[in-house]
């Protein structure tokens, strides 16, 4: 099934014909950015000059003010030119749909950043530190503030921190030691103290720059701590995370469709025409087909849901279960494009050895698997022992 049965607005439409204008020049540096583990600075470039960084901030902050399900849309389009340029820039736009959709911080402080976000400044949370693993499993950040009068001094070192290279702004978590609790701090890239090492070395999303960033005695503002998170982990999941399957779901395209244009090109010399009409290839193709749309209906039905305001309140497991079901297909997709194409595949110069190294990292972007299937065990146990009540 075709991505168009998706598309329900003119605005969706003509923010892909947008998307379009920068599709080759996007898809020629994704080879050279893998290859090399260079961060594609003239993709986000461009994606600034074209707005794509402010669609989720809303119009009244001169965004575009489009909906998790409009965003999806686009950056499923977007990650199939480049996976990497997709997960570096895709944490700006759910962390500024996110924070604007809740209104997380107060007014004034929303009304300055909103004009940032408009001018084209990009943002991602630092959450993440070796020591306490993954933070939606509840671990406490080594890294720490320290009140000093009307300031805070930030001391610490978080990793994986997405598209550091062309960061404006990150949202550190760091424990408030005076209050002995989490706290959210914005931190400017300009402020004297902070550094990003280049230590992202990694198999797959090669240029997404998830490098450390380095906070050696920052000292900001105390207005600068703009969140005081109610909830444990201090990394709440929300709709705006669909955005990472959205990625791989791209990423899968892309791999679906090189694999069809190959089966209708390649034409060995033991067949007549090409191994399009081989019945085995055809079986691939139809499993690819019907796997990607069985996740674009798990995905759009859920940003579907989010959308509304009446069901919004009754999702419990969706946002979770949507991150597995793409995720996990997009891996199977890539896996049977290279069943297709064959040795082939294994060629550095073809991108379909990219596409599946690339897809691997989704296991590994939150919600991890074994959370979701929990989560879903404990939902079933808790309203089973409710019922009978």
């Amino acid at each position: 099934m075709s991505k168009e049965l998706f598309i329900q607005t003119d605005e969706q439409r003509q923010w892909l014909e947008k998307l379009e204008t920068i599709s080759e020049s996007v898809k020629q540096l994704a080879q050279q950015t893998d290859e090399q583990a260079t961060f594609p600075f003239e993709n986000f470039r461009k994606l600034r000059e074209i707005g794509y960084t402010k669609i989720t901030l809303p119009k009244e902050y001169g965004g575009d003010g489009l909906t998790l399900y409009d965003a999806i849309l686009l950056h499923e389009t977007l990650a199939s030119y480049c996976g990497s340029t997709g997960l570096a820039v895709s944490w700006t736009i759910q962390n500024v749909g996110e924070i604007f959709e809740n209104r997380y911080w107060n007014p004034q402080k929303l009304d300055w950043f909103g004009g940032e976000i408009a001018n084209g400044a990009t943002v991602n949370r630092a959450v993440s530190e070796f020591a306490m693993g993954s933070p939606v499993r509840g671990g406490r950040p080594a890294t720490s503030a320290k009140r000093d009068g009307n300031h805070y001094i930030i001391t610490g070192r978080k990793n994986y921190t997405s598209g550091a290279p062309d960061l404006d702004y990150f949202l550190v978590s760091a424990w408030i030691e005076d209050e002995d609790q989490l706290g959210f701090f914005l931190v400017p890239k300009t402020v004297q103290g902070v550094s990003v090492e280049n230590t992202w070395d990694v198999a797959s999303m090669r240029g997404t720059g998830s490098d450390d960033l380095v906070l050696d005695n920052v000292r900001i503002d105390q207005t600068n701590l703009v969140e005081i998170p109610n909830y444990t982990t201090g990394f709440k999941l929300n709709g705006w995370l669909l955005l990472i399957p959205a990625t791989y779901l791209g990423i899968a395209q892309a791999a679906r469709d090189y694999a069809v244009d190959f089966a209708n090109s390649h034409s060995p010399n033991s067949i007549k025409g090409t191994i399009a009409q081989l019945p085995n290839i055809q079986t691939l193709i139809g499993e690819m087909d019907l796997a990607l749309t069985n996740a674009r209906f798990t995905i759009y039905g859920v940003a579907g849901l989010y959308n509304d305001p009446t069901k919004k309140k009754t999702l419990i497991n969706e946002i979770n279960i949507a991150k597995h079901v793409v995720t996990n297909t997009a891996i199977e997709v890539v896996d049977k494009a290279m069943r297709l194409v064959g040795a082939k595949s294994l060629q550095r110069s073809n991108p379909l050895q990219r596409y599946y190294r690339d897809v691997r990292a989704g296991l590994h972007n939150p919600p991890m698997d074994d959370i979701t299937i929990k989560r879903l065990a404990e939902t079933a146990i808790e309203n089973n022992l409710k019922a009978k009540e």
